[in-house]
C-alpha cells in the first residue's frame, strides 16, 4: 500500500513539474518565471528523494544537495540581475 502511494506521489510531482514548466515558458513577467523555475528545482529535489525511497538507496542524496545549491544560486543571480542589471559588481 505504501509503495503505491509513493509511486502516486512521483506521478503527481511529474504532473506538477509539467504545469509549472508551462509557467516558465509562458510566464507573464520575468519574476514569475524565476519563481516557477525555483519551484521546479524544489519539485525535482522531492522527486529524486522519492526515487531514493523506491530504489531503497542513498546514492542520490548528493544529487539532491547539488540541485538545491544550483537552484539557490540561480535564483539569487537572476534576482540580482533584475534588481541591478548586473550579477557581479566591479569596484575600481
Amino acid at each position: 500500500m505504501s509503495m503505491i502511494l509513493i509511486q502516486a506521489a512521483l506521478v503527481i510531482y511529474g504532473i506538477a513539474i509539467m504545469i509549472v514548466l508551462y509557467r516558465v515558458i509562458a510566464g507573464p513577467s520575468l519574476p514569475d518565471r524565476i519563481v516557477a523555475f525555483d519551484s521546479i528545482g524544489a519539485m525535482v529535489m522531492s522527486s529524486v528523494s522519492i526515487i531514493c525511497l523506491i530504489m531503497d538507496t542513498t546514492l542520490f542524496l548528493e544529487a539532491i544537495l547539488i540541485i538545491g545549491v544550483l537552484s539557490f544560486i540561480s535564483t539569487i543571480a537572476t534576482s540580482r540581475f533584475i534588481e541591478r542589471g548586473v550579477i557581479f559588481e566591479r569596484k575600481r
